[in-house]
């Protein structure tokens, strides 16, 4: 869904943000719904201007949102309040899974295919009855016992168990779930169903089985909501879903920063789907993006395990071949059985006429994968010694990476460093004002890294599109001219590699072919020869034969006639008309307002619409009427554009073997999945689980109440001295923390800290408690407080506030601190960063940390200084049983173990 459909929304559960201060211009289309008698609910750790805007605040215990989300499921299943009819046609609920498949609830926390040994998934017994999962585009193999990397024995303290999944250096294979790009697996065959959804193997019915202990008590007893606030979202969500009413979620990093982070949207997703408000106007589920194009650095992607449009990175072990390459998916049913045409048409755009049938496109120009090349793995590499150079742009890891300690060890082993930031942030400071210098741990003439520091220009100073929320591309046009040396990240690179090619022009070596052979000819004005971001959006968007741009990513072919940066964007720039650039005022136009900007893909603004409308083509309702079948005209109408090919009709059955679009039936409306279904139930491609499971956060005070298996068992670590975890129920640490971001300043503060006018608004760095654990430590309103984990400790200003209140939980009052972590020691304003807590442990799926749960103590007054800084937290990890954290010269440790 879009920002302004939020306005339609009957209602809006806001979770894992706080939109009103995080997001305040999207938040006024929450105000517009609730207007127009909206129901707005929060769920939140803290009560925040949203809590107070909201009709329900449901305050939670920080990293449970699967037990509460699971509690709506169970309450949607038990008094079936599910939309039947779309759950039905458009979900695969009737699919029967094999016999041998088993629960959480049969394993007391773990599904059937868990390998201690290798700590990892065999999805096997998750697939369908009668359809088997073939091989994906990029799909990787799995590391076999006794490969290089498999754990030797159990994981060491710090808030690991013996069931925490090997995260092996150079071998490590990448994780299942980015194997498939955005389609998914392949499934072979057709699943048998049960349309009754009565089967006791049908995918119904295992969810129903698998939620039913995630009753109201069960929620109080996890989340610490009380059952009656519980059941007033209950009631307010499935009141306000089905054919005349839909609801919306709302979430943010609240959610992405966890272990399990991927599975709380899955869970989201799952009652979304149940519901039937998934492709329908006001319904659906808002990823909220809070960074100048965070999006686009996904779609366009600045990750390690991802081209663009996410078509999978290959592998060096496995990928010899295009062919190799695209699996099985290529002529695989829906629209990823075009990724041979995608990924021909991106190495078009990337290497031109060198790019030829015989020589594979230039596919063997792609660099590949040999291992875990993700942010924390390759800190810990760095602090080996073991990464030459590092560029960090537009990034400040020593402030906004959890463990911000280990990201300055990283970088203090270096032999170069570039960084281009507006700010000369801390990251590039770090060797002359880094706290390491004040405890003796690093010392600034031992430090071999050399700082390139490059200024760069600001948003106003330069062109070129930001993607954000609702993956709409908006043009920026420049205002002013940079300063001084300040240049666009656009003429960086282009220089860069043109002096790159020029030094390498003449040689004969094969490795330099990539780089000479690339197409590298845009047009540059100015005097400082600034390169057409226009001209790069277009190649991105793509042409055809004739060289001209292409309508959009079906034009795209695999015979190397077409060439497109990036799949996704094709059609950004059809007709030669830079649509991102488009602003036509919203009253000129109707409410999906789709000549502002351009959407990916194809400038639909909602993803999914065909289940707008029933297996037939009407609407489910003339009231949230949206994309419908139009017999006169033989086509899809509405206001949105079709996400569906607009003549297909509902009727359309799919010839035997048709591959691509032509095997999703006129009535499958998810047609990026090869059934055309919403999946409730992941047959292959995750790493930790078919079905959403409560996990405990890898710290946590508590025990798992659900499972005897604590937390996620297929979480991603990284061990060393600089990266102890907090042993879980540990009585050393026994409290909640909580981080989030404030109005006045944005992430890790070097773009407000700068700033005088935002420096005043929020001067101090400081933390949340609520009065009864102000009492129980001995807190002052305003007085000092020192944080520890086993990581770091910390010193904050302290606010006694009753926004934050203890939870009843396993029988034990438990208390939460919420921590703003913009601070760092640059600035107008400084403190201490909260992301020094922080331990590096992450989702499985997506390598993201989690940093927005985490548990520490608190005590009174300010930290110790110098040395006894490191004596004071090494203490506390003795009493924990955590490890040492003592560093050897330069802050140099060995890698423990990359087991979870």
């Amino acid at each position: 869904m879009f920002q302004q459909d939020l306005a339609n929304s009957d209602c809006i559960v806001i979770e894992g943000s706080n939109m009103a201060e995080a997001h305040p211009v999207g938040f006024q289309w929450v105000m517009e719904a609730k207007a127009r008698g909206a129901t707005i609910v929060h769920v939140d750790p803290r009560f925040t201007r949203t809590s107070a805007l909201a009709d329900v605040h449901a305050q939670l215990r920080a990293g449970t949102d699967i037990a509460f989300l699971g509690g709506l499921i169970r309450y949607v299943l038990d008094n079936d309040l599910y939309f039947r009819d779309y759950v039905v046609a458009y979900t695969n609920a009737a699919a029967i899974l094999r016999e041998d498949f088993a629960d959480t609830e049969d394993l007391d926390g773990v599904f059937s295919g868990w390998d201690p040994e290798t700590r990892e998934y065999d999805e096997t017994s998750w697939q369908y009855e009668g359809a088997e999962m073939s091989a994906a585009a990029g799909q990787r193999l799995a590391p076999q016992p006794g490969a290089s990397g498999s754990p030797g024995g159990p994981a060491d303290s710090g808030g690991s168990d013996e069931n925490a999944r090997p995260h092996s250096g150079e071998d490590h294979e990448v994780s299942r779930s980015e194997e498939a790009g955005s389609g998914g697996t392949t499934i072979g065959g057709k699943p048998e169903r049960d349309e009754t959804l009565q089967h006791p193997r049908c995918v119904f019915q295992v969810l129903k089985r698998h939620y039913a202990r995630y009753t109201p008590e069960m929620v109080h007893e996890v989340c610490g909501v009380e059952p009656e606030t519980f059941l007033r979202v209950a009631e307010a969500l499935t009141a306000n879903s089905g054919r005349e009413r839909t609801s919306a979620f709302v979430y943010s990093v609240g959610w992405t920063h966890h272990t399990v982070g991927v599975q709380y949207i899955r869970t989201a997703s799952i009652l979304q789907a149940l519901l039937g408000n998934m492709g329908r106007p006001g319904g659906g589920i808002l990823a909220l993006r809070g960074h100048a194009s965070i999006q686009g650095s996904t779609d366009i992607p600045t990750l390690f395990n991802i081209l663009p449009g996410y078509i999978p990175m290959p592998h060096a072990r496995q990928h010899g071949s295009l062919e190799e390459f695209v699996g099985e998916a290529a002529g695989s049913v829906g629209f990823w059985g075009n990724i041979r045409a995608y990924t021909v048409s991106l190495l078009k755009a990337w290497w031109g006429d060198a790019a030829q049938p015989e020589n594979d496109f230039a596919f063997g120009y792609l660099p590949r994968l040999t291992g875990d090349h993700s942010s924390y793995q390759t800190m810990a590499e760095q602090i080996q010694g073991n990464v030459p150079g590092y560029f960090l742009v537009g990034e400040n890891p020593t402030v906004g990476h959890a463990n911000a300690k280990m990201a300055r060890l990283g970088l203090a082993n270096l032999e170069w460093l570039v960084v281009r930031d507006l700010q000369m942030i801390e990251s590039a400071t770090f060797w002359q004002n880094g706290p390491e210098l004040e405890t003796g741990e690093l010392v600034t003439e031992e430090i071999p890294t050399e700082i390139f520091f490059m200024p760069a220009a600001t948003h106003v100073e330069k062109e070129g599109t930001f993607t954000n929320t609702q993956r709409l591309l908006q043009w920026r046009h420049k205002a002013v001219e940079p300063p001084g040396d300040c240049r666009s990240d656009l003429w960086f690179y282009f220089h860069l590699g043109r002096r790159i090619r020029e030094k390498l022009a003449g040689s004969t070596d094969p490795r330099d072919r990539p780089l000479l052979d690339l197409t590298w000819d845009y047009p540059t004005s100015g005097q400082h020869d600034e390169p057409s971001a226009d001209a790069v959006l277009r190649e991105i968007s793509g042409t055809g034969p004739d060289d001209r741009a292409v309508s959009g990513y079906t034009a795209l072919r695999d015979d190397g006639s077409t060439r497109c940066g990036c799949w996704i964007y094709s059609g950004v720039y059809a007709d030669e008309v830079n649509q991102a650039a488009r602003r036509k005022p919203g009253q000129e136009q109707d409410w999906v307002a789709a000549e502002w900007g351009w959407a990916w893909p194809m400038n639909r603004r909602t993803l999914y619409n065909r289940a707008s409308a029933d297996p037939a083509g009407r609407p489910w309702s003339e009231r949230k009427k949206y994309v419908y079948w139009d017999a006169d005209a033989g086509r899809w109408s509405g206001p949105d554009v079709a996400d569906f090919e607009s003549t297909k009709p509902p009727d359309y059955v799919p010839p035997e073997g048709a591959q691509a679009e032509d095997g999703i039936g006129g009535a499958d409306p998810f047609i990026m999945q090869n059934d055309g279904k919403a999946w409730l139930f992941v047959p292959s491609g995750l790493a930790d689980g078919p079905m959403p499971t409560h996990y405990e956060p890898a710290e946590s005070p508590v025990p798992n109440a659900l499972y005897g298996q604590h937390a996620n068992p297929a979480r991603h670590e990284v061990q060393g001295a600089w990266n102890r975890g907090n042993p879980a129920q540990s009585d050393v640490f026994p409290f909640v923390v909580t981080t989030y971001r404030l109005t006045e300043h944005h992430t890790a503060g070097g773009m407000s800290r700068t700033l005088p006018y935002l420096s005043e608004l929020q001067p101090e760095a400081f933390c949340e408690v609520s009065p009864q654990l102000a009492e129980e430590r001995g807190l002052e309103h305003m007085g000092w407080a020192t944080l520890v984990s086993a990581r770091n400790a910390i010193e904050v200003k302290v606010l006694v506030t009753e926004r934050m209140r203890p939870l009843r939980i396993a029988g034990r009052e438990v208390h939460q601190i919420g921590l703003p972590y913009h601070w760092g020691p640059n600035g107008l304003v400084t403190g201490d960063p909260a992301n020094e807590l922080l331990g590096a442990v992450f989702d499985p799926n997506v390598h993201i940390q989690e940093s927005k749960v985490g548990t520490c103590d608190i005590r009174p007054g300010r930290r110790p200084r110098g040395p006894a800084l490191v004596d004071y937290v090494e203490e506390y990890r003795r009493r924990a049983g955590a490890g040492s954290g003592l560093l050897g010269p330069n802050g140099r440790a060995p890698i423990e173990g990359r087991n979870t």
